[in-house]
């Protein structure tokens, strides 16, 4: 990096918010996406941590007018590379951007970019609110899940991330200031650049700080194991659940051998030994009697198809086990993850669909580990290392995969993001003019590209 630019952002950020240094920065130069598949950074970044949205307008102007490419960072929970720096130029980490201010009035979080979701969930909780989606890991940031639509188990009943967003403020590339949305619910004012921003990758603006929607306490909840012996009975399930009963807060759909891997590597116990494949079913009600209704209504349900009884968690200990133990299976399977997909169909196509899925691994001798939020179609795909596959045999495999979902109306990715790895084959599922006009609109934010080329969409 020129050395006049690097005196010109340790002015504007402060000499120890500055490093060139390969070593110190080894951690900003990765994600959570699986080795084999993660893409490799550039040799010549820079890492610039700014602690205000003027200093980051100022970080891009300087950026703008020289042509050197910015990559924004969050806490690097992303499972697409897209925070990667593939090309040389800046990584501009938001971790310092840690704001938070919280509306009880309104009902409303006010938080920098660099907020974690675990930090947000606890200042609700001390405002006596809380923020319900849960979309990703705890250490993940504001902006990150802005820029990436988070979604998460729980978007079954409460959406992904861009249904709870009142407000953003984003910086362009030109170092302009963009206040966009406010603490209101309803906004018909000119075209929603903001929903055009969410979900955009840092590839259009770069977020600051989001106003986001809080909401009462949800009050009693209850975690039920389903166990089946057919998983065509478990998915069969889910629609009945929806159609029939209060939206649950979350249905996963699992399998029990995955599950005792998963406790087994947290030194835990998974606490259902009955069937091969259960639903783990999470119910929120205002009261223990409306929890326990609704209960016994998904269990009568459930019991229809399978001669299994219900495991019930009440207590906050069991219960916090049980997620604990679900959100440890990619931890638990990384070392042997060769790439993982996160592909969303229609719900009623699920069972199809694994089942296709399944048949294609059987036939190139492929090994798969399959779970994934049942209650709004979207399945983690697991395609594991085996001695005998390549890198050409998983592409095949990943390629078959996409085609399954896309043949039932699904698309490649629902919430991991398309970032660097997924950027090939989320162009085949565009036309030409839907392409032609996604690359206008990053013109048009973006005139010189230099906000994290190679991702969303090619340049």
């Amino acid at each position: 990096m020129d050395s006049a630019v690097v005196g010109r952002l340790e002015a504007i950020v402060g000499k120890d918010n500055v490093t060139t240094d390969r070593q110190r920065m080894l951690s900003y130069l990765v994600d959570e996406s699986p080795a084999s598949v993660r893409p490799e950074p550039a040799s010549d970044v820079l890492l610039c941590r700014p602690g205000s949205a003027q200093q980051v307008s100022a970080i891009l102007e300087l950026a703008n007018e020289k042509g050197i490419k910015v990559f924004p960072r969050g806490g690097g929970t992303g499972l697409a590379g897209g925070a990667i720096p593939t090309q040389d130029g800046i990584i501009l980490s938001m971790e310092r951007m840690n704001k938070l201010e919280i509306d009880k009035d309104n009902m409303m979080a006010i938080a920098e970019a660099g907020v974690t979701l675990g930090q947000l969930m606890a200042a609700a909780e001390a405002a006596n609110l809380s923020f319900p989606p849960h979309p990703g890991d705890e250490n993940a940031e504001v902006g990150g899940l802005v820029a990436t639509n988070a979604g998460g188990s729980r978007a079954v009943r409460h959406g992904v991330m861009r249904h709870h967003i009142r407000a953003i403020e984003a910086i362009l590339p030109t170092g302009e200031t963009l206040s966009l949305g406010g603490r209101v619910h309803k906004d018909n004012v000119g075209y929603d650049l903001m929903q055009l921003i969410i979900g955009s990758e840092g590839t259009l603006a770069v977020i600051t700080k989001a106003t986001l929607q809080l909401y009462p306490k949800s009050g009693v909840t209850m975690t039920m194991i389903v166990p089946y012996d057919e998983r065509s009975d478990a998915l069969s399930s889910v629609p009945e659940v929806l159609k029939n009963a209060d939206t649950p807060l979350a249905i996963e759909y699992v399998e029990r051998e995955l599950m005792e891997k998963s406790a087994k590597h947290l030194g835990a116990r998974w606490p259902v030994a009955a069937g091969k494949c259960h639903l783990i079913i999470i119910v929120s009600e205002p009261s223990d009697e409306q929890v326990l209704t609704e209960c016994q209504k998904i269990a009568e349900i459930c019991h229809r198809h399978t001669t299994y009884e219900p495991y019930a968690a009440k207590s906050k200990g069991d219960q916090d086990n049980i997620l604990r133990i679900r959100n440890n299976i990619y931890l638990a399977l990384k070392k042997e993850t060769m790439d993982i997909l996160d592909i969303t169909v229609p719900i009623a196509t699920l069972e199809k669909v694994i089942r296709s899925i399944q048949e294609v691994a059987n036939k190139q001798s492929a090994s798969l580990a399959l779970f994934g939020h049942a209650g709004d179609g979207n399945l983690h795909v697991h395609i594991m290392r085996k001695e005998s596959q390549s890198l050409e045999d998983v592409d095949k495999l990943r390629n078959k995969i996409y085609q399954i979902a896309r043949s039932v109306g699904g698309v490649i990715t629902g919430e991991h993001g398309v970032g660097k790895i997924r950027i090939k084959k989320a162009e085949e599922c565009f036309a030409a003019r839907e392409l032609e006009l996604m690359r206008s609109i990053k013109k048009t934010f973006d005139p010189n590209g230099i906000l994290n080329p190679g991702t969303k969409i090619s340049d």
